[in-house]
């Protein structure tokens, strides 16, 4: 048994201090790992380089799950002192090549290796310290503040993974070997693959609250999917199985892939999977750290639109149609497997969680019920794009963890790695990457009639997103201008340079693309990636699509194009990205606009913004301020309310003058209004509101 093995915390228990314990040795396992996993690096100098051209340095990775912990216990309030803004800053996003994903080094000042270490062991420190005070009742529920600790600690169990995967692509003479990560040492001949037939049935998907293990948002409700019988691979797809399909030119017959493949190879220039390496006209293979032999009986790794491409081969050859299982069968595959959830199933039984290896290994050694790594091993591509069950909520301290990946690019992978832990390991566990991606993943194949599960049109189905993107792009009401471009054209009049703009808090965009009107460049910032996906969204693809409740359970689809918005002659200079506007990054500076609507009064420490935005603004730029100064507790901790609440002495203190005091010593307040705004929650319901226009010039 490796030490590295750990299985994860059960949320019930007899005895709140014996789970405060199994706790922290969990979190500090985790740590360790992930701090152990960067000793492949072969020195300092390597974290500072990118194994993969769409990633950070390995710097950024190192820091990232620290400051996780830190920027979630802020946001949900559990604690209020930063360690360092910058670190929690500049570490904060940028894993998924997603549009709001800043991965330009130069928009950076990585710090030095030492000084993230000693970060990360203050960051030890204060996590230590709040499993041991935080107040814990038994079972842990997602309200309860332990569930933010054990979110951060299956955080950072993801985040071993997919670091040990950039480490495998780093370049040999920048990596060297850990003895304690001990590479599997047998191989032999593939077996040969065969069909086994699988029992269709109602497959019940999702679990629910009561659940004993932490779960992630998209596990959590039900979806029910009849499926067919059919034929399953008893093996992952090997080596050897897939090393016929690179021999008969697999990857120069554009036959076997789609569009989204053949764009990868034009980008890629792969010629064979990634982790083969050719040597004298011989494949071998690339492990963690070194290049071995070909293990022709290990399971291949590849990317989804290999394993597609793979599928559409070997149905030419065979005259049958192979696919890869969706997210259903693969649940019966589960089922057919006789496989238990842990903690009843044991790790020894299955390559992973680093119990036997820190590699693959044949494909034959790990049987369940006569088919193979069902769980382990590797992950398996699937080919239903990842969704949200039938009662999906987001957890408010991670809102993007999932929505942003129901766009019908990220595929499910299915039952876990050799590297895989924790929630990783889990039944009920749901992860989705980008074809093109790799990952610890293989693939085995399936004979099936079941179509892949893909939604043509996306309907934002977020009740939140969706009553913004009403407010934001739906009709005026009550003859109430449309906010977004009244307050983008009140802040043009008042700009006296128009060269850059920042639209901070910009929900789903449309004041940004407002803005682009009147300035050569706009910035939209969101602490949501939920809400700027939406502004994305229509930069990118030209429409956004939302579902407006109407009346009860009933709703309505809407649809909006940017030709009828008249935003395609402008949309070039707009870009969004995600940031928290009281710990911004640092390369979002020289503005000639900073606006920030209805927004200081939603902020954890509205303070901590106001006192700092001037450094942002160029010479005689603009700060627009609006708010209905509706501050709640829920938000906004009460000390930190700039008004609506009376002194010590009874003094009441009002926002605006609150403003006055914080702003006026570098700026001048040169405009004052009232603005009316009008959200639409159904057919008959509407929230008709004041918000105060402020507007300030940099002395």
């Amino acid at each position: 048994m490796s030490k590295f093995s750990l299985y994860p915390v059960t949320l019930d228990g007899l005895d709140a201090e014996v789970k405060r314990e199994e706790i922290r040795a969990y979190f500090h396992n985790t740590f360790n790992i992930f701090e152990k996993i960067f000793d492949v690096l072969k020195d300092d100098d390597v974290f500072y380089m990118q194994s993969e051209a769409t990633r950070h340095p390995m710097i950024f990775y190192f820091g990232h799950t620290a400051t996780f912990f830190i920027n979630k216990l802020i946001f949900m309030k559990i604690i209020k002192e930063r360690i360092n803004p910058e670190f929690e800053s500049i570490f904060a996003v940028g894993v998924d090549e997603m549009a709001w994903d800043d991965t330009q080094s130069g928009h950076y000042r990585w710090p030095s290796v030492e000084e993230v270490r000693a970060y990360r062991a203050k960051v030890r420190e204060v996590v230590d310290e709040l499993i041991t005070t935080l107040p814990l009742s038994l079972p842990i529920t997602k309200k309860s503040p332990m569930w933010i600790v054990l979110m951060g600690i299956e955080h950072e169990r993801i985040h071993i993974e997919t670091s040990l995967v950039l480490h495998r692509q780093m370049p040999l003479e920048h990596v060297k070997e850990v003895e304690e990560f001990n590479i599997c040492s047998h191989s032999s001949i593939a077996p040969k693959n065969e069909m086994l037939k699988v029992d269709g049935g109602d497959v019940v998907l999702g679990k629910d609250d009561s659940d004993n293990l932490y779960g992630w948002d998209n596990e959590y409700g039900e979806y029910i999917e009849s499926v067919g019988d059919f034929k399953a691979s008893k093996y992952l797809v090997s080596n050897s199985e897939f090393m016929e399909f690179v021999n008969a030119g697999g990857y120069e017959s554009d036959e076997y892939w789609d569009e989204e493949g053949r764009k990868f190879l034009e980008k890629s220039g792969a010629k064979h999977p990634t982790f083969w390496v050719l040597e004298d006209k011989e494949y071998r293979y690339r492990t963690l750290s070194k290049i071995i032999d070909m293990p022709l009986d290990w399971p291949v790794d590849v990317n989804a639109l290999e394993a597609e491409a793979f599928c559409r081969y070997k149905s030419k050859k065979d005259g049958v149609v192979y696919s890869l299982p969706s997210e259903a069968e693969y649940r019966l595959i589960y089922d057919y497997a006789k496989l238990e959830d842990i903690p009843d199933f044991h790790e020894s039984r299955a390559n992973l969680n680093f119990y036997h290896y820190f590699s693959s290994c044949p494909v034959n050694e790990f049987g369940f019920n006569g088919i193979y790594d069902v769980v382990g091993n590797v992950w398996q591509w699937s080919k239903t794009p990842i969704f949200g069950f039938d009662g999906f909520a987001i957890h408010p301290a991670y809102d993007d963890f999932s929505v942003p990946t129901f766009d019908n690019k990220h595929s499910l992978i299915l039952g876990s790695s050799w590297a895989s832990s924790g929630n990783l390991i889990m039944k009920y566990s749901r992860y989705a990457f980008r074809k093109h991606f790799y990952q610890n993943a293989g693939f085995r194949y399936v004979i099936s009639s079941l179509s892949a599960k893909v939604q043509s049109d996306i309907y934002e189905s977020d009740e939140l997103v969706s009553q913004y993107c009403e407010f934001q792009y739906g009709d005026e009401e009550f003859g109430v201008e449309n906010f977004a471009v009244a307050c983008a054209r009140i802040a043009a009049e008042f700009a006296t340079n128009t060269e850059k703009a920042l639209d901070l808090g910009c929900a789903t965009g449309r004041a940004s693309f407002e803005l682009a009107k009147s300035f050569d460049e706009v910035e939209g910032i969101d602490f949501s990636a939920r809400f700027i996906s939406v502004g994305v969204k229509l930069k990118d693809e030209g429409y956004l699509a939302y579902r407006v409740k109407t009346e009860g359970d009933l709703s309505e689809d809407k649809k909006v194009t940017i030709e009828e918005l008249g935003y395609e002659s402008v949309k070039d200079r707009v870009s969004f990205w995600q940031g928290d506007a009281c710990n911004l990054k640092p390369n979002f500076n020289s503005y000639d606009l900073v606006m920030a609507t209805n927004l200081i009064d939603r902020l954890y420490n509205p303070r901590l913004f106001l006192k700092s935005v001037h450094e942002r603004l160029n010479e005689e730029g603009v700060l627009m301020l609006t708010s209905p100064y509706t501050w709640q507790e829920s938000s906004t901790k009460k000390e930190f309310w700039l008004g609506g609440y009376r002194d010590d002495s009874g003094k009441e203190i009002k926002t605006i003058d609150t403003l006055k005091e914080i702003l006026g010593k570098k700026f001048e307040l040169i405009h004052l209004q009232n603005l009316e705004f009008v959200i639409k929650e159904t057919a008959r319901k509407f929230q008709h509101s004041i918000a105060e226009v402020s507007v300030w010039r940099k002395r």
